[in-house]
């Protein structure tokens, strides 16, 4: 996160503004600015675990990475700026809770890409925070208003609950399928036998799909959930709980807070950072896989059919199979034997 992001290059034409505030930063938080900017005071909240590793690594404890931001994290603000992420809900549930905890008349700068949707900041806010555009940049929007009256939060009724292959699967705003099992996550379970043992990691859980139907017909499966998102590994947790099941829910970075090897390594790979396209995470998971694996164990992922992840496969384990595919998805399978180079 060297490189500024056009939504902190708009912001720097603003840079004077912040000098004697005490700003509190949050949302979709790509890059260190939040550690970089002069003000009086800076803090940050994130949802996303790799952000906050950059972040904590410059601001120490003034960082704050989880699901909610409390009052600890809020004292002494005057100034809000919330980066404006692509998912509106998740925007949503970050702002009300955020907003909840500050104090009337704080100062609010909302900032985003057009594209993801930043414009719908004004009629969200509109009732307890009036905003106008201050400027236009980058294909960027910033948005400046003063809270008027706080909302009222009550993180419990962000809550969605929906039935899938059997189970009660509970997820938050920001959580991939959120409303559903997508596709390729179906694809990948459809390739999965009962009766499985060993140890198993989901990488990248999402709301805990994959593994929980997977240890609900291999109940001698012992789990390994991790996840970047906050919203994301509570929602694990709770479909583990919902489902009495089993497991240890980490948030981590990929690999980064993960030790010992598995047996098996599931994952349904991002392809984006917010909404730009990147592979890196993709890259790192198989790429990092032979040190998560026992011998004879397996990576098992599924992906767009048109991503270059055979050959990044091949390289690492010296072959691969596709257990699967439609006109979209292909699940590969790749064994961690003497022709994986190490």
């Amino acid at each position: 996160m060297s490189a500024w992001t056009p939504a902190s290059e708009v912001l720097l034409r603003h840079s004077d503004d912040f000098e004697q505030r005490r700003v509190l930063f949050a949302g979709d938080l790509q890059d260190d600015l939040p550690a970089r900017l002069e003000t009086a005071d800076s803090r940050a909240h994130t949802q996303q675990y790799h952000h906050w590793q950059t972040l904590s690594a410059q601001m120490g404890e003034r960082a704050q990475f989880g699901l909610l931001a409390g009052p600890q994290t809020i004292a002494g603000c005057d100034t809000l700026v919330y980066y404006w992420p692509k998912n509106k809900p998740e925007a949503q549930f970050q702002l009300m809770n955020l907003l909840s905890l500050l104090p009337e008349g704080c100062d609010l700068f909302i900032v985003g890409e057009n594209r993801s949707g930043v414009r719908s900041a004004e009629q969200i806010l509109a009732q307890i925070s009036p905003l106008n555009k201050i400027d236009s940049a980058r294909r960027c929007g910033l948005y400046y208003g003063r809270l008027e009256k706080r909302p009222l939060f009550d993180a419990n009724a962000w809550w969605n609950t929906y039935q899938s292959e059997g189970l009660t699967i509970k997820t938050l705003p920001g959580v991939f399928s959120r409303d559903g099992l997508d596709a390729g996550s179906q694809l990948l379970l459809s390739t999965l036998t009962p009766h499985t043992k060993g140890k198993v990691l989901d990488v990248g859980c999402g709301a805990g799909v994959l593994a929980a139907a997977l240890a609900n017909h291999s109940p001698k499966v012992r789990l390994t959930l991790c996840d970047v998102s906050a919203p994301a590994v509570e929602a694990s947790r709770a479909t583990l709980a919902a489902n009495g099941l089993n497991g240890e829910v980490l948030a981590s970075n990929i690999y980064s807070s993960i030790t010992g090897r598995f047996d098996m390594i599931l994952s349904n790979p991002p392809f984006h950072e917010g909404r730009q396209t990147s592979l890196d995470a993709a890259h790192t998971l198989i790429r990092g896989a032979t040190r998560h694996l026992n011998p004879g164990g397996e990576l098992r992922i599924v992906a767009n059919a048109f991503l270059p992840y055979p050959t990044v496969l091949d390289e690492t384990f010296g072959s691969h199979e596709t257990m699967a595919q439609t006109g979209r998805y292909k699940v590969y399978r790749a064994v961690y034997g003497r022709s994986a180079r190490r």
